[in-house]
């Protein structure tokens, strides 16, 4: 039986009150690989500075590595770049995402496919910790909340989301930020919708969905193995479905029995990406130079493992020297955006390439 948690913060993800909510997350955890999606983020002009805060609060309040993983844009990104990507994520067990556009967000994600990504890392035991704009990507639809509150539509419309909730069995929407008030004397509950607005985008719901609301500096979570929602932090969660609102208070569980409606299917749609196997750097190599899905997955395998060699790893030698293999074979076949692809591929990985008379040579940047 699947095992995993999904946590959804209302909003305060790196505020010192959530800091408990955190450590008690990441407290089951024996041996963790962290990583932080800056997707959300991925539009603004500061997103090496807001992975840097989020990398350092979780290192100096959490005593925890959080890793961060590029994908700002899914037009932008070659194909190999987002099998890396999802293999990435796949291969972790704690998942965070957190502020920015949720609408942005959903662009990028979407067509990855990337709920069944989520699931996975459920699938196998892990945890989604999901907070402020990432959270509201997780029901089966998103509000926009950036394009009604900051730039202003006049008929807004929910958009397909990752739906990943239907792994518990809920159908619903989630809404962070659910006790906002910022606005003073005018109404910004409801991650500054107001009830008004709120109350319009639910009434476009097919029947049967639900709203999971959830107050600001609180969390709720979801817990696969015993089928429950505890809610932690400052304040409660909601489950408002046909115009009558259930509290989830704070510091209580309740069974997911007593919130489930119509539970969706997941999409058949999405395909999976093969889980990672064991195979020879050679026959990676070969793979790769066969192009194609496959090829682009057994590349992104190869460059996994050649920037993780070391301790506990392996020698990267034969790792870049199926890379470069690959590279061979690209050439002599007159794939040569391929062949580019792949020496670029050895750059990142910190590998100086250098092609000569009688031959490619290769070195580690930095070594001596």
């Amino acid at each position: 039986m699947s095992s995993g948690v999904l946590a959804i913060l209302g909003s305060g993800e790196t505020a010192p009150g959530m800091t408990k909510v955190h450590r008690d997350i990441l407290a089951s955890f024996t041996s963790l690989d962290a990583v932080n999606l800056d997707t959300a983020y991925g539009f603004q002009l500061n997103v090496p500075q807001m992975s840097e805060k989020l990398e350092e609060y979780f290192n100096i309040s959490l005593q925890t590595k959080l890793t961060t993983l590029h994908f700002a844009s899914y037009n932008k990104a070659s194909e190999l770049e987002r099998t890396l990507f999802k293999q990435q994520v796949r291969k972790a067990n704690y998942v965070f995402a957190g502020p920015g556009s949720p609408t942005y967000a959903l662009a990028q994600w979407f067509p990855l496919h990337f709920g069944d990504d989520l699931l996975e890392v459920l699938d196998q035991g892990g945890t989604v910790c999901f907070a402020s704009a990432a959270a509201l990507t997780l029901g089966a639809f998103t509000a926009p909340i950036y394009e009604v509150y900051k730039v202003g539509i006049e008929e807004p419309q929910w958009r397909e989301g990752l739906n990943v909730l239907a792994a518990f069995g809920l159908n619903c929407v989630v809404i962070p930020h659910f006790d906002n008030n910022e606005g003073g004397n005018y109404d910004t509950r409801f991650c500054y919708l107001g009830e008004p607005r709120l109350l319009e985008l639910e009434g476009q719901l097919p029947d049967g969905v639900a709203t999971l609301g959830v107050d600001e500096h609180t969390a709720l979570i979801l817990d696969l193995a015993t089928d429950t929602v505890t809610v932690r932090g400052r304040s409660n969660g909601y489950w408002r479905l046909n115009g009558v609102t259930t509290v989830l208070a704070n510091a209580t569980t309740t069974s997911l029995d007593a919130l489930r409606t119509i539970a969706p299917t997941r999409s058949q749609a999405a395909p999976s990406t093969p889980a990672t196997s064991t195979t020879s750097p050679t026959a990676l190599g070969e793979r790769a130079a066969k192009g194609g899905t496959s090829g682009l997955e057994a590349l992104a395998q190869l460059v996994q493992l050649a920037t993780t060699g070391g301790e506990g790893y392996v020698d990267p030698t034969p790792l870049v020297e199926g890379i470069l293999s690959a590279r061979v074979n690209a050439r002599a076949n007159a794939q040569y955006e391929l062949a580019d692809e792949l020496r670029d591929t050895l750059l990142k990985a910190g590998v100086d390439v250098q092609d000569g008379p009688e031959g490619t040579t290769w070195s580690l940047r930095g070594a001596t």
